[in-house]
Order: structure tokens, then C-alpha cells, then sequence
């Protein structure tokens, strides 16, 4: 298997095992009143997978962003040292037509 197919799959894994983690914190403190919304539903199973899934999904992605990111390779010539000053940008003067003015520019 192919290293960056091996290494999506885990950082699938861990996504949905914080996925997971998340939930069940979300459910074990109560919050907004969630834990008696879920237990009093009919279908209450059904939104804990929904939030499940759908946090793992966004988990995974976000951990798999963050080892992407993080696997940049900043190469042994990458000191710093000096910067290049940047250009000196000079705005050029345009004369404005003044109307009866015979030097003024005339519009075809």
C-alpha cells in the first residue's frame, strides 16, 4: 500500500476516535441540554451517528491537513540570511485637462 494512502487512513482513524471522544464529551456534560434530547427522542441513536460521522469527518480532514502541513521539508540551505530591499515606487504626476485650456487633452 502506497505510504500517503497508509497514512490517510490513519489520520482517518484518529479523526474519528477524537470524533468519538468529542461526542461522548458532548453527551456526558450535558451540553445545551443534549444528553435528555438524545435519551427522550425516538430518534436519538440516530443523531448521536449523525454527529459522530459527521464530526469525524471533519476531524479526519482537519488531522490530515495538520500532518500534510507539517511534512514540509525546509531543506539545510534554508537559513534566512539577508532580504532584498524592495523597490522604491514613485508615482507618476499626470496633468488634469482644464476646460478652455488649448494644451488640454482631447477625447476621439
Amino acid at each position: 500500500m502506497p505510504h500517503l494512502v497508509r497514512l490517510y487512513i490513519k489520520q482517518v482513524v484518529i479523526g474519528f476516535a477524537l470524533s468519538g471522544i468529542f461526542v461522548a464529551g458532548l453527551l456526558w456534560f450535558n451540553v445545551a441540554n443534549l444528553w435528555h434530547l438524545v435519551s427522550s427522542s425516538s430518534a436519538g441513536v440516530l443523531a448521536v451517528l449523525m454527529m459522530f460521522v459527521f464530526n469525524g469527518i471533519v476531524f479526519s480532514g482537519v488531522q490530515f491537513g495538520i500532518v500534510i502541513m507539517r511534512m514540509a521539508d525546509s531543506g539545510p540551505d534554508d537559513t534566512g540570511g539577508k532580504r532584498q530591499p524592495e523597490p522604491v515606487r514613485q508615482h507618476a504626476t499626470v496633468p488634469v485637462p482644464v476646460r478652455g485650456d488649448p494644451r488640454a487633452m482631447r477625447r476621439f
